[in-house]
């Protein structure tokens, strides 16, 4: 769902996976590629696999002081599949 919606022309967007269990993971906007060609590709915004509410909370709560204009899309998923394509570590 939409949880909050940003500025067309500017706002980045975050994705908020929640296992409806207390596990969250926040996934912010990974660096742009020119060889993607305008594929998105996205990063855990923390270290641990899953976090708490609160915790995940704090994070998308700086993330929206750093970038007003950004929108937050919320998944619910039980078994914690997401589908976004993530930037590989390294």
């Amino acid at each position: 769902m939409l949880r909050r919606r940003g500025a067309a022309e500017a706002g980045a967007i975050y994705v908020l996976v929640d296992r409806l269990n207390g596990q969250l993971a926040l996934f912010a906007p990974g660096p742009s590629d020119e060889k993607l060609a305008g594929e998105r590709r996205w990063f855990r915004a923390h270290n641990a696999e899953w976090i708490g509410n609160a915790d995940a909370e704090t994070r998308l709560g700086k993330a929206l002081t750093a970038d007003p204009d950004a929108f937050v899309i919320e998944v619910e998923s039980r078994d914690g599949i997401h589908g976004l394509d993530l930037v590989e570590e390294g």
